[in-house]
């Protein structure tokens, strides 16, 4: 069906790599220790709708840009550091109230987490390249429907990525509530999480290609 071959074999490899710790994992953990359960989710949701664009990119040939260019990589790379770093440092200098614009009471504070999970995402020019590495090896090379294939493939694994997310952002932010049964404990989960952005943002800006 669409040239699509080994269709299971992808599901089962999309699986490890969905649950394998990375910079979304991070991501997410960070933002639910800070803004509770409701930005945690509104951050899986930005990242999942990032990946979807990146699936669209990656099926029209917009990412192979990335994979030919150094310069556009380190560019598009060092943007995302900048801004996982700007996150952290906010954090950081935010009080006990939370990151800004995370508070779980509002929908503002949703939007701001589902739009900074897309951001990130899409600045982190290594799922360009996942998908354009991965997606290949799954569709026959003589398919007449490969942009189709593309897409399928690749929401199949924003689905999964999706299911994965959201359970990471319920459990972080139930040890949250824990953490928070101690008030002096909302200004250290303020500063893990924006710790954890600024590694992040250093540890995306130092990896090679």
């Amino acid at each position: 069906m669409l040239g699509i071959h080994s269709y299971w074999l992808f599901i089962a490899t999309a699986v490890v790599l969905v649950i394998t710790p990375g910079q979304d994992t991070f991501f997410i953990l960070g933002r639910s220790l800070a803004g509770g359960r409701s930005a945690g989710i509104a951050a899986a949701l930005g990242i999942s709708a990032g990946s979807v664009l990146h699936t669209f990119a990656a099926a029209l040939g917009l990412s192979a840009l990335l994979a030919t260019s150094p310069y556009a990589f380190m560019a598009v790379k060092l943007a995302g550091a900048a801004y996982l770093v700007y996150i952290g440092v906010r954090s950081l200098l935010s009080r006990a109230s939370g990151i800004p614009g995370s508070e779980s009471a509002g929908d503002g504070g949703r939007w701001a987490a589902f739009r900074q999970g897309i951001v990130s995402n899409l600045l982190n020019p290594k799922v360009a390249l996942f998908f354009l590495a991965l997606m290949p090896q799954f569709i026959d090379a003589r398919s007449t429907d490969k942009v189709v294939a593309f897409l399928a493939l690749g929401l199949t694994f924003v689905a999964l990525g999706v299911l994965w997310c959201v359970v990471l952002a319920i459990a972080a932010a139930k040890l949250r509530g824990a953490f928070l049964r101690r008030p002096s404990m909302a200004n250290v989960l303020n500063k893990i999480a924006g710790a954890m952005f600024i590694a992040l943002g250093l540890k995306l800006a130092t990896a090679r290609q």
